[in-house]
């Protein structure tokens, strides 16, 4: 039986434990945005067009005094992104601690190399690290089971 209250700080049941997490209705739809993805997208579009513009930056040699920020979010976001998806085992936390500290060591790894070689440069430097990005995460796409029909059961 349900009771209608005009006393506004009367306990009010909690609707959403009663129900699964998936079932809202459309007032709490809006007012929890986060539950259907809409800033995560976003978030991550705007992460890869600052990165973009990092790339082009770093690449045609620009004097923006947007290329130092741009570039250094590039060397940082690459890595994380491929490690991140690399340990998609892990607990959220967990996977953005070790993909941050991943992304600093190989840039850190990336930087001593090249000085140690004396081939130092920013262009050589980025194209390094998204050299090495890329293949974390070829190696992580690869390492993924397929998930297409079992041997034997296709048709000859």
């Amino acid at each position: 039986m349900q009771t209608i209250s005009d006393n506004p700080s009367a306990p009010r049941p909690d609707r959403r434990s009663s129900r699964p997490p998936d079932v809202l209705d459309r007032n709490e739809r809006e007012a929890a945005p986060v539950a259907r993805g809409v800033p995560i997208a976003f978030l991550t579009g705007a992460a890869v067009a600052v990165a973009a513009v990092g790339a082009v930056l770093a690449f045609t040699g620009s004097d923006s005094p947007l290329r130092g920020p741009c570039t250094l979010f590039l060397l940082l976001a690459a890595p994380a992104g491929a490690l991140a998806v690399a340990l998609r085992e892990l607990e959220p936390l967990g996977r953005a601690v070790a993909a941050s500290a991943g992304a600093l060591a190989v840039d850190l790894l990336v930087a001593q190399g090249m000085l140690a070689l004396h081939a130092w440069s920013i262009r050589g430097g980025v194209t390094a690290v998204l050299a090495i990005s890329l293949l974390i995460l070829v190696a992580a796409g690869a390492r993924r089971p397929h998930r297409g029909r079992p041997a034997g059961s296709g048709v000859h």
